[in-house]
């Protein structure tokens, strides 16, 4: 009872693994084959391959590519001889210093790759200002720089790699080829490196892959050549688009098609080897001797083919295939959608307002003014207020008492009414012609006497 239950957690456990993995490289790579302008899986709503044609249209995605391919390469001659130097150094220097030594190898490893950059960017500034060289020379180019600073971390994993091979070489056989005339040259020609060469091509891979998705250190050095990582990072802060899904995908698409390939070559050669162990003599003396086929028994080969035809199969349908329609129908269907949220909003909003209105009373309007409604907002808005009675009769200028009084009265100026006949002399200064002021404008106070 306990087998089973072991054996389907170790399938649970890997299934959540590999779907932790491969999960977000899938769900990309549905994205660029989405209508909307937005990286999304869902909804779906129109197959499209416009995203690789906007995506070869990117003359800075082109240019980062090129220029990832040129530091990548830089960066692979260097590193691997400088890793395949240091294996050879550490399998022969004194065993004292060994450890020492090894540390010193490793120790850029574990520096920072922002501190590679800066240290890389003002080293070989000084150097330059030592030589009296120019701001443009070849030492201040940032292609230059990219690939020295990246050579300082990435020689040390092509190292690991090489030694790790080393470590399996018997130096019987370079003894052997110098005891036999061959000089220290020819035998490490001829002996060491076929026997080093699998390891080489492991840290060149390795040592490509990390000079195409550096970052840290690039950023400090890549001066006029920006690699891609560089121009994805330029391109996410203004907005994602699918072209860089698109990109991804065709990354994945690579990257297993290489895989693939390398394992069927791999497969093919285990496979000849286990026919020609069990090939009689007669067989293998006369050309007798039959190979299997290079899909029998080879299933990284035949996934190859599968992935091969079905890329054709892509590319064709999407040289002919035409998205236009669905996403006029998809774009007309949003529209409606939209126009049919708002007018739910509307209605929402007015069904508020008409309960909002029917839940509070209508006040009353006050006595004599005009018998209208006030409102929600009292008489604020009451164009009698400020006349102290209704629009059409205003109220009497010597016995209404309005909102402000009598200041704006035009007779509080004279002291008496503006139609009325003129004031006499001594009524002027009389107490009853005084305004809503006194006295205060009486032209008689400037003079101490009447007119």
């Amino acid at each position: 009872m306990s087998l089973p239950f072991l054996r389907l957690s170790v399938w649970v456990y890997l299934a959540i693994f590999f779907a932790y993995l491969l999960g977000p490289l899938v769900i990309m790579s549905v994205t660029a084959f989405n209508s909307p302008s937005f990286p999304s899986a869902t909804p779906w709503e129109c197959l499209t391959f416009d995203w690789f044609s906007a995506l070869f249209q990117d003359q800075r995605i082109l240019n980062g590519i090129r220029n990832s391919l040129l530091i990548g390469a830089g960066t692979v001659v260097l590193s691997v001889l400088m890793g395949l130097a240091g294996a050879l150094m550490l399998t022969q220097v004194w065993p004292k210093l060994r450890a020492t030594f090894y540390t010193v190898i490793i120790a850029p490893i574990l520096i920072p790759g922002v501190v590679l950059g800066i240290s890389t960017l003002v080293f070989w500034d000084r150097i330059n200002r030592m030589l009296g060289l120019g701001p443009d020379s070849f030492l201040s180019s940032g292609l230059f720089l990219t690939i020295v600073g990246q050579s300082t971390f990435i020689a040390s994993y092509c190292m690991l790699v090489l030694v790790a091979r080393l470590q399996r070489y018997d130096i019987a056989l370079t003894e052997a080829a110098l005891d036999l005339g061959a000089s220290h040259a020819q035998a490490f020609r001829k002996v060491l490196l076929p026997f080093m060469r699998p390891a080489i091509a492991s840290s060149a891979v390795l040592a490509f892959l990390a000079s195409f998705e550096n970052y840290n250190t690039t950023t400090f050095t890549f001066g006029e050549y920006p690699t891609l990582t560089i121009e994805l990072a330029q391109k996410v802060r203004y907005g994602i688009s699918p072209a860089i899904s698109a990109l991804a995908f065709l990354i994945v698409v690579l990257t297993v098609f290489a895989a693939l390939a390398n394992e069927a070559v791999l497969r093919r050669r285990e496979l000849v080897m286990a026919a020609r162990r069990q090939a009689t003599v007669a067989e293998l003396s006369g050309g007798g001797l039959r190979l299997p086929g290079f899909l029998s028994g080879n299933v990284a080969a035949v996934l190859l083919v599968v992935m091969a035809v079905g890329t054709i199969v892509v590319v064709g349908t999407a040289a002919t295939y035409r998205p236009d329609q669905c996403i006029a129908d998809v774009r007309e269907q949003k529209r409606l959608e939209a126009e049919k949220r708002a007018e739910e909003l509307r209605a929402k909003r007015e069904a508020e307002r008409k309960e909002k209105a029917g839940s509070e009373p209508a006040a009353t309007a006050p006595a004599g003014a005009g018998g209208a409604n006030s409102g929600s907002f009292g008489s604020v808005f009451n164009p009698g207020a400020l006349q102290g009675g209704t629009v059409e009769e205003p109220a009497a200028k010597d016995g209404s008492n309005s909102g402000f009084g009598s200041v704006f009265d035009p007779g509080a100026l004279q002291g008496s009414e503006t139609e009325g006949e003129a004031p006499s002399g001594d009524g002027a200064t009389g107490s009853g012609a005084s305004g809503g002021f006194g006295g205060v404008f009486d032209p008689n106070l400037l003079q101490g006497s009447g007119n």
